[in-house]
């Protein structure tokens, strides 16, 4: 379990899914990091897919066999014995157990009455009484074995039978699922639903007082082979859209184009450009020529743009003219042009993936909580017997047995797994 788990924290430090020429950046045989990891030590145990690598899930096959072989060979024997009803008849068994004591003035009637009522199943077969509570404890730990495994199943499923996939699509415009899911593992198997097709009605987004950008929508369609219409909804930033199996997330935004008319011509689609900068800000920026892109040495208006709201506008000498909003419709004047913003056209950035491992994941940690909490359930055993001729009250970690001499003296035996005192006690109140 530890070598899972360092694997586990090692596959969070190391970039997952990158190509290998990211590695080779990143971990240069001529500059070691730490002065031994090299792409080498990524690449060829597959520690760039660390939770489908052969090492990770070869791990995770002998966790579970060890968890399986445990339950078989330990678990399942000690439920066997602990159903077994054991009416203690024999003063040499009482001799044997850790504690001892007699009970005077107790009988076999109260202490199956006062056992009852301390939550025990109490039986009795002639002079012998039996009595035990908190069975399911000695189940728990059977269950946490399977619910352990069963999350294990699930995650060995997910990293080898799921696909994933990103796109940025324009607003307005479509993409088929399955052109854009990739395998990631052996036994990722396409289903029907890959056929769908996505259509963008719709992208915009909300913002704070400050101008940037606090939230961004798109709103969604999704149609079968026939055209129909199968679903339609938007969905944002953690609160994705869920259909046969594929789950669709909003995970970023583009600026796509600006539709710009010149003089009453147009519009003009002009596609908008990422420009580099520090940090994580975004800059898009476009170009509309003043003349004939043939001659040399063309020159036009420059636009920018930080999001969807606002245009900042430059003439052909770089001087800036003005910032127009495309929701306003107002013309501006540059180099004697009269130049109008009809339109920003944003791009969604989508997330989709299917991962038939999850509701098995979220099943075993359910089990695993609730066995959990049930294992610490104390498992207690109490026997009584009236005819043995001594008396001898004893105790071990697993049973407690009670008898009495003569139905005058009660001699008792008896244990619990957890929480041994109470045991005793309860068993001690039979005298009052």
């Amino acid at each position: 379990m530890f070598a899972i788990a360092g694997l586990m924290a090692l596959g969070t430090v190391i970039d997952q899914g990158e190509a290998p020429s990211h590695y080779f950046e990143q971990f240069p045989e001529d500059n070691p990091v730490f002065g031994f990891i090299t792409w080498r030590w990524i690449l060829t145990p597959g520690f760039d897919h660390m939770f489908s690598s052969p090492v990770f899930l070869g791990l995770l096959a002998l966790l579970a066999a060890s968890l399986m072989a445990c339950t078989f060979t330990t678990q399942l024997p000690m439920v066997k014995v602990a159903k077994r009803w054991s009416f203690m008849s024999s003063g040499g068994s009482i001799r044997k157990q850790d504690f001892a004591e007699s009970l005077p003035r107790a009988s076999i009637q109260d202490l199956g009455v006062i056992l009852m009522g301390a939550g025990y199943e109490v039986f009795t077969k002639g002079p012998s009484l039996y009595a035990f509570k908190g069975l399911a404890g000695r189940y728990a730990p059977i269950g946490v074995h399977v619910a352990m495994i069963f999350v294990m199943a699930g995650a060995t499923l997910s990293a080898t039978g799921s696909f994933k996939g990103s796109v940025d699509v324009p607003q307005g415009l479509n993409f088929v699922i399955g052109d854009i899911m990739k395998p990631k593992g052996i036994f990722s198997v396409a289903p029907d639903v890959f056929n769908t097709e996505v259509h963008v009605n719709r992208f915009y987004m909300e913002y704070y007082d400050s101008g940037e950008v606090s939230q961004f929508y798109s709103d969604l369609s999704l149609f079968d082979l026939d055209g129909k219409e199968v679903m339609r909804r938007t969905i944002k930033v953690n609160d994705p859209l869920r259909y046969g199996g594929i789950t669709i997330y909003q995970t970023d935004w583009g600026f796509s184009a600006l539709q710009v008319k010149k003089n009453g011509e147009g519009p003009f689609n002009l596609a908008m450009a990422p420009l580099q900068l520090n940090g994580n800000k975004k800059l898009y920026g476009t170009f509309l020529p003043l003349q004939d892109s043939d001659s040399s040495g063309v020159k036009g208006i420059s636009m920018l743009a930080r999001d969807l709201q606002s245009i900042v506008l430059y003439d052909q000498d770089g001087k800036f003219v003005g910032v127009r909003r495309p929701s306003s419709k107002l013309p501006i004047e540059i180099n004697g042009n009269e130049i109008l913003i009809e339109d920003a056209i944003g791009s969604t950035g989508l997330d989709l993936k299917t991962d038939p491992g999850i509701p098995i994941v979220y099943a075993g940690f359910g089990a695993l909580m609730l066995t959990t909490c049930i294992s610490y359930l104390s498992h207690a055993q109490v026997c009584a017997n009236t005819q043995l001729p001594l008396s001898w009250l004893s105790s071990t970690s697993t049973v407690l047995t009670i008898t009495n001499f003569w139905f005058t003296l009660l001699l008792v035996m008896g244990a619990a797994r957890r929480n041994y005192s109470s045991c005793r006690r309860e068993v001690q109140s039979s005298q009052n």
